[in-house]
């Protein structure tokens, strides 16, 4: 069996550090509604948290949100919606 070899992101444009291949969450709001694609096959630096994708990987990502049936089956989670006051969070 041949071992699946890793695509080199190389480094981090932030800060320098080597990336590394990690499977993310990233959310999308699409006409107003919050979507999250699980599973992507991303480069994220371990030090500063920046994460790239390859073209073909966005442009798979852009397939995946437009695709609208997809998205309707697709299970809902729930998500507070909280409103910034500066004079609450002061307390």
């Amino acid at each position: 069996m041949r071992k699946k070899i890793k695509y080199n992101y190389g480094e981090c444009e932030i800060c320098g550090t080597q990336m590394q291949e990690k499977l993310i969450k990233q959310d999308f709001w699409l006409r107003g509604k919050l979507v999250i694609v699980e599973g992507i096959p991303a480069g994220v630096c371990p030090r500063c948290r920046e994460k790239v994708v390859k073209a073909d990987v966005g442009r798979l990502i852009l397939k995946l949100i437009e695709n609208s049936k997809r998205i309707a089956k697709s299970p809902k989670i729930s998500v507070p919606a909280v409103k910034f006051d500066a004079e609450e969070a002061r307390v």
